[in-house]
């Protein structure tokens, strides 16, 4: 069976499937690169200016109380 799996490649070279491939024989793959930044990268580069009015320390103590206990 042929399954497309999304991967990431990190800037050493290593690639992270997204998905789990479950353990058994082993199997070939094909690894295609594509010439555009990964969605998380990419969504977070787009959302940074609008996420930039919360990095106050207001809305620190706001959101604290969700935060783990340190």
């Amino acid at each position: 069976m042929t399954r497309t799996i999304e991967a990431v490649i990190d800037r050493d070279g290593k690639i992270r499937l997204l998905e789990s491939v479950p353990p058994g024989t082993s199997r070939r793959a094909v690894v295609i690169i594509l010439d555009e930044p990964s969605v998380s990268d990419e969504s977070a580069i787009l959302s940074e200016e609008a996420l930039q009015d919360w990095n106050r320390p207001e809305e620190e103590a706001a959101w604290s109380h969700l935060q783990p206990a340190k």
